[in-house]
């Protein structure tokens, strides 16, 4: 993840807010369908984040911008990482 201020807390704890402007950096992408996800999850949920919850969105962002887009909207896909169970819950709030 790269983000060494927060990498020995653990997934319960609060998101510092400058972990938490990295984040949002980090989750800008090439394809506004993933712009508009990622935007409505920020704007519902960035005060309350947690550390586990920005792994999660890390591990995501990995993704191509189309697989990420299968992922987000529930198509089928051959992508592991949304079978994560701290993953699947970020994509329980991301869906909602």
């Amino acid at each position: 993840m790269d983000d060494a201020p927060f990498d020995d807390l653990p997934n319960s704890a609060p998101l510092p807010s400058a972990a938490l402007s990295k984040l949002r950096w980090r989750c800008r992408r090439g394809l506004l369908e993933n712009d508009l996800f990622i935007e409505r999850f920020f704007n519902r949920h960035a005060s309350s984040m947690t550390v586990g919850q920005a792994r999660s969105m890390y591990a995501l962002m990995e993704l191509a911008d189309n697989d990420l887009l299968d992922v987000l909207l529930g198509r089928p896909h051959t992508q592991d990482i949304a079978q994560q169970e701290d993953v699947k819950a970020l994509l329980g709030l991301m869906q909602a």
